[in-house]
């Protein structure tokens, strides 16, 4: 079984990349919201993806789902044990931050989740009873600023910048610094202590 990939960006399309790995080409399908911190990668760039691996009877060949991170791919694997939600559908659905999609769980808020891309109102009631009290670790804690939602776009792009065009970073070996740092700390909410949390993550001081 597949559960993580190393590689380059040979292509990619709206919803799914092709990841070259040591001359393998692997389709992977990818959620909106990890779609979505791909947008300024481009053909050739390193990139490193958690992979959810699914396969069955009914579905014989195989599907890969990738994620930026562990915690992104453990929310998956609880949102597809809600009856009803199988990998492809809830690939559609996940169209806002995990951070938001947990709230709403833990809130009892079915008008979110009702929002989401082919989640209905009975469904919405069933991933509530599923994944209630569930949740805690995918939500943000009150009062903080949760690394996804609440994390202008900007905010995170600007340090991105910085760390690929000012330190040589790689852009994917840069994006996940951001991740990794933004899950030790829901709290950061300057691009400075961004930068200090994820070199303090890597040891310089």
């Amino acid at each position: 079984m597949i559960a993580y990939l190393k590689g380059t960006l040979f292509r990619k399309e709206e919803d799914r990349i092709l990841l070259l790995v040591n001359h393998v080409g692997y389709e992977v399908i990818l959620p909106f919201f990890v779609m979505t911190t791909l947008e300024n990668m481009v053909i050739g760039d390193d990139l490193a993806l958690f992979i959810y691996y699914h396969h069955t009877e009914r579905q014989p060949a195989p599907i890969l789902i990738g994620f930026n991170s562990e915690t992104e791919k453990e929310f998956f694997q609880h949102f597809i044990s809600v009856e009803a939600i199988g990998p492809l559908k809830a690939v559609k659905a996940l169209t806002r931050p995990i951070s938001d999609i947990a709230e709403a769980i833990e809130s009892n808020n079915a008008g979110i989740l009702r929002d989401l891309k082919g989640i209905g109102a009975r469904t919405a009631q069933k991933i509530i009873a599923t994944l209630g009290g569930k949740m805690g670790k995918f939500a943000r804690s009150p009062g903080q600023g949760g690394p996804t939602s609440d994390m202008p776009e900007k905010f995170v792009e600007k340090v991105l910048e910085v760390l690929v065009t000012q330190l040589g970073h790689k852009t994917a070996e840069a994006r996940q610094m951001i991740t990794e740092a933004l899950e030790r700390s829901s709290a950061i909410a300057t691009p400075e202590e961004l930068f200090d949390e994820i070199y303090r993550g890597n040891g310089v001081k």
